[in-house]
């Protein structure tokens, strides 16, 4: 039998990792009392009106979903007011980073992203086959005017994400507007802003996708929502482009329980707001920590911190398992990034850093 060889991009894949599951840490340790702080995960779950809502729909588990998505169309479109020839649905914004690359690049063509940005932008890339062109970062964010300079004639498509993964950095309204006053008309942005709900007054996309067509704005349900274990994510753009999004989509690709949580986390404007109040406790408790131990830290406006450990990141992660608590190593020399936690998740967090870097915190 004759093997036949993958693509080129897909042979030379490594996957993505993504953080490690309090299950695999328990098999492998033995441990039971876990905090993770890995994936960016909403501490306090989801919204109680979601798990009322999931359990009054169990019984149509049997059958398909609606194909369209209507019912939650419908909700984005009374919540963001976008019809629904305008909207995309994704299981999670990751299958949508993959269909904006599917639906618009070629092997032919280049995609620009930044340097620490999102390991996604490079795998969807190179998956494709497509010239991958990193743009050195300015700092650990963005440089926007560096990256428009970076668009060749052969470019078809940018990632940029606002606030940033995983540094949690971010760009404001006016940046981002001399940003998209320099790209081509051809070039299409995504827009990720898979975290932007802990901040919303940090930045309103929306109001640019009437003026710029080749603008995507893509968003996920799995963050301040809590729906990660769901996967549900959406994107906002043109008709034209949304038609050709939907083109490539796969049918059924976000399941009815998906939707009806969707549905019912979007109308709880409660929850959404306690979500952010702990997370900017529990920022704030993280940065005094830091602070404290004399660590420095990249200012975010997300829901996770990337923090100066002074030390070999693998070897902190691994000794951090080892005291219960599952932070990300990100590939950035020296820095791991830490999710916000409760109050509690935060305090064992800190004190397990502190033993593992043989630090003591000043008062």
């Amino acid at each position: 039998m004759t093997f036949v060889p993958a693509n080129e991009g897909i042979a030379q894949l490594k996957p993505y990792q993504p953080g490690k599951p309090i299950s695999e840490l328990e098999r492998e340790l033995g441990i039971t009392d876990i905090v993770k702080l890995a994936s960016n995960e909403n501490p306090l779950g989801c919204s109680d009106k979601v798990k009322e809502a999931v359990a009054a729909e169990l019984a149509e588990i049997g059958r398909y979903p609606d194909g369209g998505g209507f019912i939650l169309k419908d909700q984005i479109h009374s919540q963001f007011g976008f019809e629904h020839n305008q909207i995309t649905l994704g299981n999670g914004s990751n299958d949508l980073l993959e269909i904006f690359a599917r639906a618009f690049v070629s092997e032919h063509d280049s995609v620009v992203y930044s340097q620490h940005a999102f390991a996604v932008y490079g795998l969807v890339t190179q998956a494709i086959g497509a010239q991958a062109i990193e743009v050195p970062a300015k700092g650990f964010s963005h440089d926007l005017p560096a990256m428009a300079a970076a668009i060749q004639e052969h470019t078809k498509l940018v990632f940029i994400a606002n606030p940033n993964n995983p540094t949690g950095t971010w760009f404001e309204e006016a940046e981002f507007e001399a940003f998209m006053q320099k790209v081509p008309a051809h070039v299409v942005v995504v827009l990720d802003e898979a975290y932007v709900e802990y901040f919303p007054e940090n930045f309103n996309s929306l109001k640019f996708l009437k003026q710029y067509p080749n603008l995507i704005v893509s968003r996920t349900m799995s963050k301040c929502y809590g729906l990660a274990a769901l996967r549900v994510g959406f994107a906002l753009a043109s008709v034209e482009v949304t038609d050709f999004l939907n083109r490539i989509r796969q049918p059924f690709n976000v399941n009815h329980l998906a939707m009806v949580a969707a549905v019912a986390a979007l109308k709880d404007e409660a929850f959404i707001e306690e979500s952010r109040l702990v997370n900017k406790a529990g920022m704030a408790q993280l940065e005094a920590g830091f602070n404290a131990l004399g660590l420095s830290y990249v200012p975010s406006r997300a829901n996770f911190i990337l923090v100066d450990v002074q030390a070999d990141p693998a070897q902190t992660f691994n000794a951090l398992l080892k005291e219960g608590v599952i932070v990300r190593p990100v590939g950035i020399a020296n820095h791991l990034r830490v999710s916000i936690g409760t109050e509690a998740e935060n305090a064992k967090f800190l004190a397990a850093l502190a033993k593992v870097l043989g630090l003591e915190a000043k008062a």
